[in-house]
Order: structure tokens, then sequence, then C-alpha cells
């Protein structure tokens, strides 16, 4: 593995970086995974194989999820969207999360919308030119000459590679940046007789995060982040084009490479900082999915009741690719953590690849 990439938080960087708040959005509809379990083998009765029923009955139903939210009007819509209509969904609603939580997120530490030097986006589940940053000036009233970015092809661990851009922006020229993660996954719904199809169909839903980045140190400081790029697994989670549309693509194999990699960014990251493990007293890491939850925590040596947010977040929430480690951070700060106290953010995701960044409570 390598690609390391420091958070240039050296000690002659000009400014500090700071997480001002976190707030999140989702979809008002939800449904239970038995609910989501009927509809699907209902719809596919005729197209899948009595195996690939029975993977959505076993897969659908494992313990660890309870319920998700879709961005939909009626469940049984996304059944029968043509690409168009797909693409007008995953606009209209990744544009309406992505502003609520930056509304939600503003709000929570008294900052106008006028006050927004930057605004990066990122997401994984549709593509839109101009990208959804640009839609957000309407949306939200941001200044005319607000600098934009929109990043894509992140995967589920996008919102640590945007948030490194973020916290650039302030170290160099302060100002009030918005990083946002918003994904519309059940945009890139596909089934067939296809394991990898299955799996997403039961553990993906939609959502959108927002984190406010300020230079006064106030929130959670930004010490060190880092990534692990290992290319040549390339294919082991992905986004595949079949007849001009998104397919998921997950291999079996996955737990095992994302313990590896996430371990290389633990291990950078704390060699960098002096500490070690038993410091961490909160782990704000990506849900995944269990056993890559299990994989990652016995790899890493993360002790079980430290996980209570991942595990919270993934029953009540699933996997909403990128937004999802921040719902954890989130969860954290809402449970309270102590001024000194540090915090290790997990993502993993396409690439294969896994980032890290390592928080302190001011």
């Amino acid at each position: 593995m390598n690609g390391t990439i420091g958070s240039g938080n050296s000690r002659n960087s000009r400014r500090g970086a700071y997480v001002a708040s976190i707030a999140s959005a989702v979809p008002s509809y939800s449904t239970d995974q038995k609910a989501a379990a009927d509809l699907v083998r209902e719809h596919f009765r005729n197209a899948l194989t009595a195996r690939s029923l029975g993977q959505v009955r076993a897969t659908f139903l494992h313990p660890s999820i309870k319920k998700r939210h879709f961005a939909v009007r009626e469940p049984a819509d996304i059944f029968y969207e043509t690409p168009d209509h797909r693409v007008a969904r995953f606009t209209e609603h990744a544009v309406e999360l992505a502003a609520q939580a930056v509304e939600s997120a503003l709000a929570k530490v008294g900052v106008e919308i006028e006050e927004v030097s930057a605004v990066v986006v990122n997401t994984c589940t549709g593509y839109i030119c101009p990208g959804i940053s640009t839609y957000l000036i309407d949306r939200l009233g941001l200044p005319r000459g607000v600098r934009l970015y929109d990043m894509v092809g992140s995967g589920c661990g996008g919102a640590i590679p945007n948030l490194q851009l973020a916290e650039s922006m302030v170290r160099n020229d302060g100002g009030i940046v918005v990083s946002v993660s918003v994904e519309i996954c059940s945009a890139a719904f596909q089934m067939g007789n296809d394991l990898s199809l299955i799996m997403s169909n039961a553990v993906f839903a939609d959502g959108a995060a927002a984190v406010v980045l300020w230079d006064k140190p106030a929130g959670f400081e930004l010490v060190a982040s880092a990534g692990h790029y290992v290319p040549e697994q390339r294919e082991a989670i992905r986004f595949v084009h079949r007849d001009g549309q998104l397919h998921n693509q997950l291999s079996s194999e996955l737990p095992e490479l994302v313990r590896t990699a996430a371990a290389g960014v633990v291990e950078d990251l704390l060699g960098r900082a002096s500490l070690n493990k038993s410091q961490i007293g909160h782990w704000a890491m990506h849900t995944g999915g269990e056993k890559i939850i299990d994989a990652v925590r016995d790899e890493v040596g993360i002790p079980e009741e430290r996980l209570w947010a991942t595990r919270k977040v993934l029953a009540e929430y699933g996997n909403m690719s990128s937004p999802t480690v921040l719902f954890v951070l989130d969860e954290l700060l809402q449970d309270g953590i102590c001024p000194g106290e540090w915090c290790m953010m997990l993502g993993y995701g396409a690439g294969l690849s896994a980032h890290g960044y390592l928080l302190r409570k001011m």
C-alpha cells in the first residue's frame, strides 16, 4: 500500500483548521428491511432464480440493519424508472438533502449563508454537469463569488478526501468552508442474479451530511489525515457501466482487503502523532456492513464498546456511502466528547482505498 496523504498540519501552517459543526439529512420515506425484502421478492419473483430469491431474504433480514431511507415518493417507482427519470430524481434529491444538511450545520454555529467562502461537494451515485455545488447557489442563496468544488468517484470513503480539500482552504485562506457528502444510492439501483447487486440492495440507502470548517479553535481540531490506495484491487469494489447504467460490484474478499488498508491508515496516523490505540477514546468508522466492521475492528484492535455509534448508524440508516462516517461522528458528538479527547475517523471504499482523520476535541 502507498499514497499516504498528510493533512498539511505542520508547525509552519498559518492557521489551524477545525470542525465547527456537523449536520445530516435523510429523505422522509423509510422502510424496514422486511418490507423492502418483500417488495423486491414480489417484483422480481419471475426474474430471479430461487437461489437469488433466497439470498434476498437472507441478506435483507440480517439483524444488523433495521431500516433505511430512500429518496422516492412511492417505493415501487424505482423499478420502473428510465435512465432520464433516474438522473432527474438524483438531481432533485441530492440538491435538497445537501441543502438541508448545510442549513442545519450553519445554524448550529450561528453562521450566515453569506459568510460561506467555499463549498466542496462529493458524490459517487450520480453525475450531473454543472455539479451539485452550483445548484446550491440557487437553493441556499450562496454568494455568487463563492468557490465551488465537485468531487466524484471517491466512493464510500469520499467524505475524508473532501475534508482534506476543505481543510487546506481553511489553513491557506481562512474563512468558512462547507464540506458536503451526499449520495442517492437508490439512483444506482439494479437487480439481477448477481450477489453484488443483491448485497448492495440490502445495505445501501440515501442521505447527506455537511461539515462547517473554520479557523477558530473550537469544535474538533483537524490534527492529521492519511489515505492508502490499493489500485490493483480496484475491481473488488466499484461501479461498472452496463448498458449505460451504474451497477455496483462487490467482492466477497472485501472485508479482508479493507481491514488491511484501514489498519495501514491507523498505524500511519498514530505514528505521526506519537499516540497508541489506547489513547483513542472515540472511533467514527464507516459502516460498510457488519462483516467489514468486524474485520476492521479485529485487525486494528478496536474495543467493541467503542463501535457503538457505527453499529447504531448501520442499524438506523444502513450504508449511505460517503456521508455515513459523518453520521457516526455526529452521533459521537451528541453523546458527548470531552475537551482533549482523541477521535479517529475511518472511511473506505472504491479505489480500493482507505482514509483516516485524527481529530482532537477542543
